[in-house]
């Protein structure tokens, strides 16, 4: 199976950005398990936001593209957010008996990050496509 250098490179460069932006932003508070992880939270919200507006733009208002999903969708929302470290620190919650903190940290962070994509989505469909 071949697959398209530039694509590889689009995903590449997009993850870079991404993760770049959430390791710049994860340094502005250390993970405490009694506190609110905010950056983590912060990051994975925006990039459901962010996920939900590029998927809808691309697909339903832009011309096709071979490298514009792969860049935004993939590369740089997939840098961005990180289920990973939000299941690290709900683990960590759990471990210290922050039992409260850790249920309403997952649920408040699917529900927001649902929100989010929902809302995004919306936005970009209310938005009408001139005529041509």
């Amino acid at each position: 199976m071949a697959f398209d250098r530039r694509e590889l490179a689009a995903v590449f460069v997009g993850g870079a950005l991404g993760a770049v932006s959430r390791a710049a932003f994860e340094t502005l508070a250390a993970p405490d398990p009694g506190r609110w992880p905010w950056p983590t939270f912060v990051v994975n919200i925006a990039g459901a936001f962010l996920l939900g507006y590029f998927t809808t733009r691309l697909l339903e208002r832009l011309p096709l593209s071979s490298y514009r999903r792969p860049l935004l969708g993939t590369g740089l929302c997939g840098g961005l957010t990180t289920f990973s470290t939000m299941q690290v620190e709900t683990i960590s919650m759990i471990e210290h008996g922050h039992y409260g903190l850790a249920v309403a940290y997952t649920t408040v962070s699917i529900t927001a990050g649902l929100i989010a994509v929902y809302t995004a989505t919306m936005l970009v469909r209310r938005v009408r496509v001139g005529k041509r």
